[in-house]
């Protein structure tokens, strides 16, 4: 999860890098010519990308962290699992 959070911040950063140098005073992205809305719906979508992003990342790094933390308190428990399995009663 985090390598696709930064993998959206990453394409949302190059969509608006493209757009604020790239252009040169006209409605112009990556040598296409562009109207306004196309203008707008790329910076949306860019703003989008960035957004969905930095979620992902944090969400990403907060389950790597618990499953670090979960890690840890097994290890300091002696590799015991903290409840022990339950298994099907199989008899007749």
């Amino acid at each position: 999860m985090v390598a696709l959070g930064l993998v959206l911040i990453v394409v949302g950063l190059i969509a608006v890098l493209a757009a604020l140098f790239v252009s040169e005073g006209s409605a112009e992205l990556l040598g296409m010519d562009l109207t306004a809305l196309t203008i707008f719906l790329v910076g949306l979508g860019a703003g989008i990308c960035l957004l969905w992003g930095f979620v992902i990342l944090k969400w990403g790094t907060r389950r790597s962290i618990a499953a670090r933390k979960e890690r840890h308190e097994l290890r300091r428990q002696g590799g015991q699992p903290a409840t022990p399995p339950t298994s099907p009663d199989v008899g007749p």
